[in-house]
């Protein structure tokens, strides 16, 4: 079955090396509090505010080793008035046995506010 893992992540300057990082930082957490192995991946898709265009935040996943051949795509998000700024959003599509209540979303920074119903899981 293939599951979604969500995670999220903000930014202080729209600058290549800190989106590359934050993005870096969020996905190795994922990873690591889902157990994912790249052969496991379907695909990933990144999404970032209309405010961050200083790099392509995939760039963050080339840096993880065994990670090479992981179909990513990154995209805009809808610029929704009053929506939280200078965000990375990442969905992973993982292949796996794990009930929805088992999949651990990871939020940092500032994106803890996005979902804060799952901050205690």
């Amino acid at each position: 079955m293939i599951r979604g893992v969500r995670g999220a992540t903000t930014i202080e300057e729209n600058v290549e090396q800190e989106i590359v990082s934050a993005t870096e930082k969020l996905i190795r957490e994922m990873i690591l509090q889902n157990d994912i192995v790249a052969e496991a991946v379907a695909s990933v898709f990144i999404s970032v505010t209309e405010d961050i265009d200083g790099a392509f935040p995939a760039k963050a996943l080339r840096r993880i080793t065994g990670w090479t051949y992981v179909p990513v795509m990154c995209m805009r998000e809808i610029p929704v008035e009053n929506s939280l700024k200078n965000c990375i959003r990442i969905m992973i599509h993982i292949n796996t046995e794990k009930s929805q209540r088992e999949i651990h979303h990871v939020y940092l920074e500032k994106a803890i506010s996005l979902r804060p119903d799952l901050k205690d899981e």
